[in-house]
């Protein structure tokens, strides 16, 4: 089984190195896993490094002959494979494969992929799994933003308040970047002291990135609070609502062929929906009753008609309104 964040520190503390690493996933949390890789190397001795750019035009017959070569020092040698795309192909899979059955001694092979999905495994990386390391990082959910800031400011040696780290949560929302430059800034600009909310809120500029896919991921999600916040940062990034009720009035016309289908599963299937996407719609259908989601359906179509000049009202309030609705169907009144 891939390793766990708590397991994955454990070995970096370690004095031996796998012979195989496998790094996948979010690009930034990533790179810098693969520093940490090679930063333990360093302190174990790997005095040389190979970089492969496993791309298309990438022979796999190099991996072999890097892995047969005698090092020029006779010390530890690091291979690091950077795999474009996440796949490594057949001939790929193979030449992993037979490195990490037979590893060479003295040295590891790190492999690092930034493009990463359940479709990406296949026989090659279940053999590096169970004969060395597999980590998968993912970006943090919504619910683990706060937890994930507080843990990197208390890397990074900055102390702040509970409700700071609350704020700079929500500040950098769904920007993973935003929020390791923002947390690397306060590093250099908090210092010694303790930073509390007032402090942080001088220091931090709104990197919070907004678009309408977490939006309207959040309202399917249930997540009703979350999703009008996205709501307010479209609005006021300058986004187009007709842009915006173009993507809502998609995701809720999938709603509703998935709350029609005799096989939500198949139905699905059709959709292409990835497993997550799929329990994301099937736990949204629950809340309400298939008639609610064709009133919203119905009400988005009218607030594209408001923001068209087609008809009278405000179409971000009632944009507003149509969004608390599909988060928490039971507490709507809009449609009464």
């Amino acid at each position: 089984m891939p390793f766990n964040p708590s397991q994955w520190q454990k070995h970096l503390a370690g004095d031996r190195m796998a012979p195989a690493y496998l790094l996948v996933g979010e690009e930034l949390l990533v790179l810098e896993a693969a520093d940490a890789v090679r930063a333990m190397a360093r302190r174990l001795g790997y005095a040389e490094r190979e970089v492969l750019e496993a791309d298309s035009r990438f022979d796999w017959d190099d991996l072999a002959r890097a892995s047969a070569g005698l090092s020029l020092f006779a010390t530890r040698r690091l291979l690091d494979l950077r795999l474009a795309g996440g796949r490594a192909g057949k001939d790929g899979g193979a030449a992993i494969s037979e490195f990490v059955v037979n590893p060479p001694p003295d040295t590891t092979l790190l492999i690092t992929a930034t493009e990463w999905s359940n479709k990406h495994e296949a026989v090659w990386t279940k053999t590096v799994d169970q004969g060395g390391i597999q980590v998968v990082f993912n970006a943090p959910r919504p619910h683990e933003w706060t937890q994930w800031i507080g843990a990197r400011l208390a890397s990074r040696g900055v102390k702040a308040t509970p409700d700071a780290v609350a704020m700079l949560a929500e500040r950098v929302e769904g920007n993973l970047l935003a929020a390791a430059q923002e947390v690397d800034k306060l590093v250099v600009l908090a210092g010694d002291q303790r930073l509390d909310a007032a402090t942080l809120e001088s220091l931090v500029a709104d990197s919070a990135r907004y678009d309408a896919f977490k939006l309207t991921d959040a309202a399917f999600a249930g997540e009703g609070g979350r999703a009008l916040r996205i709501l307010s940062g479209l609005r006021a990034e300058g986004d187009e609502l007709i842009a915006l009720m173009g993507w809502l009035v998609n995701q809720l016309q999938l709603a509703m062929r998935l709350a029609n289908a005799r096989d939500f599963g198949a139905q699905a299937k059709a959709e292409r929906l990835w497993p997550a996407r799929e329990q994301l719609f099937r736990k949204a259908l629950r809340r309400a009753p298939r008639e609610h989601w064709m009133a919203c359906l119905a009400r988005a179509a009218r607030i594209d008609r408001m923001a068209k000049g087609r008809e009278q009202g405000d179409p971000w309030l009632e944009a507003e309104r149509l969004v608390a609705a599909i988060a928490e169907p039971r507490a709507a009144t809009v449609f009464a």
